[in-house]
């Protein structure tokens, strides 16, 4: 019997039949869950949190590169 490790929710999977690296949700809270481990099962939660800081920082390089470039370009301008 798999618990989901977020809310402990029991979920409807055959042990037998996971496989590593296999994602679910959990339908009690939603959270997304890996398979980390087949024998004993093992599920961790994948947290949107590192998700999103993840997208925060690749869209803060982008704006960094943009800055520079204008930077660069208003240099250029000046000569």
């Amino acid at each position: 019997m798999l618990k989901c490790p977020e809310c402990a929710a029991v979920l409807d999977v055959d042990e037998d039949e996971v496989e590593e690296g296999e994602i679910m949700n959990c339908p009690e809270c939603e959270v997304e869950l890996e398979v980390v481990q087949v024998n004993p099962v093992h599920l961790n939660a994948i947290s949107d949190e590192t998700e999103q800081e993840e997208e925060e920082k690749e869209a803060e390089e982008d704006f960094d590169e943009e800055e520079e470039e204008e930077e660069k370009a208003g240099d250029e301008e000046e000569e």
